[in-house]
This record gives C-alpha cells, structure tokens and sequence, in this order.
C-alpha cells in the first residue's frame, strides 16, 4: 500500500482499501504536520506511522493537544483514538472514491 493512499484510506474491504479521491488529491502534498496544523489529525498520523517518524507522531499528538485542550492524549491513545495501529499489509488493491 503507497504511503497517500494510506493516509486517506477511509476504510478498508477484505483486500482493497477505500480511498478518498476527492481529499488525497487536495491535500497529498502537506506534510503530516502541516496536515495536523489543518486539523487533519487521521491523515497526518498516519503519514508519520507509515514514515515511522516518532518525532512527527509526538509533534502531531502535541497539536491534537492544544487545538482540543486536552493534555492527557498519548501517542498510544491517538492510536485508538483514531483505530489507526499499523500499516496494513494485506492490502493488494485500492478503490477510489
């Protein structure tokens, strides 16, 4: 699975992973930050998880922080927060919506 369609998978169907056309071609050349900074939160952790930058996950966490007022997220929680864990590897075809 690319790194873009992985950061705007919306879903995913036994092989095939469920992409937003419409935002992968809007916003797939931010960074993950600069995702963040948009409130973009799925999409930028999941730039910095396929990456596996840990810097960029904290930085992420630390924005979902101060825009939602809460101190207590960890990287750990976003995850569930977001039900984003790992890339998936199973993953053999994409659809486009």
């Amino acid at each position: 699975m690319k790194r873009i369609d992985f950061m705007f998978a919306i879903g995913y169907q036994g092989v095939s992973a469920i992409v937003d056309k419409h935002a992968k071609n809007q916003y797939g050349r931010l960074s993950s930050l600069e995702l963040a900074e948009k409130g973009f939160f799925k999409s930028a952790f999941c730039a910095a998880l396929y990456d596996e930058n840990n810097s960029d996950l904290s930085s992420i966490v630390g924005i979902y922080n101060n825009m939602s007022g809460d101190a207590t997220v960890s990287v750990d929680s976003m995850k569930r927060l977001l039900g984003v864990f790992s890339v998936p590897d199973d993953i053999s075809k994409v659809i486009y919506v």
